[in-house]
């Protein structure tokens, strides 16, 4: 009997424990996973320091604070980029997850200090996280850019600003237009950043999501729960 109950005694200990240490190894796991294994998320997409910033033109040219020296059409060049922003809780614990796309084209067309139409389009089977599982469900479960392997924006309303700035000043502009990406479109208004790089214009800004208004599943699965948004940022170098 003795040694009966020292074993119902260790059984007891081994119910209550085994769980603790389950949880500990999880939490601790994950942990460990989310701070010293997974890459850190990528940093918010932002113009480069005007210190580093390249100019192909004298910043002191005149001709760079004339209206009519920006007048035209310019397209998408290399540099720009577009990228996801989504925070999740991994067993409990907060994340971030992003992933970005240089598979981006467009064009914009400036008259005096209006640009009169604009417009961009992204080539979704080209974003990466370097996270394979991510990517995976990115572009299966989650965007099934099987089916809709193409994200556009469209200039709604002209924009109108009060005069060309001069090289590398940066002016903020609002903005309203159509977005469109699995096979949904919405109207979203928002706040772009704006600036001339001697022969370039650059854009900068993000683009609050809602998943659902685009028929988007909820990203969460696994252990990774997901809110209902997400952002989507921009960074666009125009040439002429």
């Amino acid at each position: 009997m003795p040694l009966l109950q020292a074993a119902k005694r260790r059984w007891k200990w081994l119910l209550l424990i085994v769980p603790v240490v389950v949880v500990v190894v999880v939490v601790g796991g994950t942990f460990v996973y989310i701070h010293f294994i997974a890459p850190d998320p990528a940093p918010k997409l932002a113009f480069a320091d005007p210190s580093t910033a390249s100019s192909s033109v004298d910043p002191g040219d005149p001709a760079l604070t004339a209206a009519g020296a920006i007048d035209g059409t310019w397209k998408v060049t290399n540099g720009s980029k577009v990228q996801y922003r989504v925070q999740e809780t991994l067993n409990g614990q907060a994340n971030e997850a992003t992933g970005s796309d240089v598979a981006v084209t467009g064009q914009l067309t400036f008259g005096g200090t209006t640009v009169s139409a604009a417009s961009f389009s992204v080539d979704m089977t080209q974003f990466g996280s370097s996270e394979d599982t991510r990517d995976d469900q990115f572009q299966n479960r989650i965007m099934d850019t099987s089916d809709y392997p193409t994200a556009t924006f469209e200039l709604m309303s002209p924009i109108v600003l009060a005069a060309i700035p001069d090289n590398l000043t940066q002016i903020t502009a609002h903005v309203t237009g159509t977005l469109t990406m699995h096979g949904k479109s919405q109207q979203v208004t928002f706040d772009l950043l704006a600036r001339r790089n001697g022969a370039h214009l650059e854009v900068n800004g993000t683009i609050p999501i809602t998943f659902s208004d685009y028929g988007i599943r909820n990203p969460s699965g696994g252990p990774a729960s997901v809110g209902n948004t997400g952002d989507l940022e921009f960074l666009l170098i125009f040439t002429k």
